[in-house]
C-alpha cells in the first residue's frame, strides 16, 4: 500500500485526540468517563498509555528502517490489546449499573485496529543484489 505510512500517522494522531472524547456514561454515578478523566471511579487514566503508544507508533511510521517497522508492529499490537482491555473495562456492568457506551470507546477500537493494520504494510525500498 502506497499511503499506509501516512494513514497510520493520521490514525495515530486521531487516536490521541479520541482520548479526550467521552467513552462512556454511568447513569448511577452521573459520571462521564473519558480516557484522561474517569471521574469518581478508580479506573485511573486509561487514555494515557493509549496516547504514549500512539505517539510512539507515529514516530516509528516516520523512521525508514526495518527495525522501526518491526517494532511498530509490536507497539501497535500492544496498543490494540490495551484498547480491547479499556473497552471491556469501561463498558462492563458493575453491581447492576450498566454504563452507556459513547462514540469514543468505539473509535479507540477502530483507530487502534487501523494503526495495527497499517503497521503490517511498511513502505521500504528493497535492494536487489545481483550474483
Amino acid at each position: 500500500m502506497k499511503h499506509s505510512q501516512s494513514i497510520g500517522i493520521i490514525a495515530a494522531l486521531a487516536l490521541i485526540g479520541v482520548c479526550f472524547l467521552p467513552w462512556s456514561y454511568i447513569p448511577g454515578l452521573q459520571a462521564t468517563l473519558t480516557g484522561m478523566n474517569t471521574g469518581v471511579t478508580h479506573f485511573g487514566r486509561p487514555g494515557l498509555l493509549t496516547m504514549v503508544l500512539a505517539a510512539l507508533s507515529a514516530v516509528l511510521f516516520l523512521i525508514p528502517k526495518i527495525w522501526a517497522k518491526r517494532t511498530n508492529v509490536v507497539i501497535s499490537a500492544v496498543g490494540i490489546s490495551w484498547a480491547v482491555r479499556n473497552f471491556l473495562l469501561l463498558s462492563a456492568c458493575l453491581m447492576g449499573d450498566c454504563p452507556e457506551k459513547r462514540a469514543g470507546l468505539y473509535l479507540i477500537l477502530l483507530l487502534s485496529f487501523v494503526v495495527l493494520l497499517m503497521s503490517f504494510f511498511p513502505k521500504l525500498d528493497v535492494n536487489k543484489k545481483e550474483d
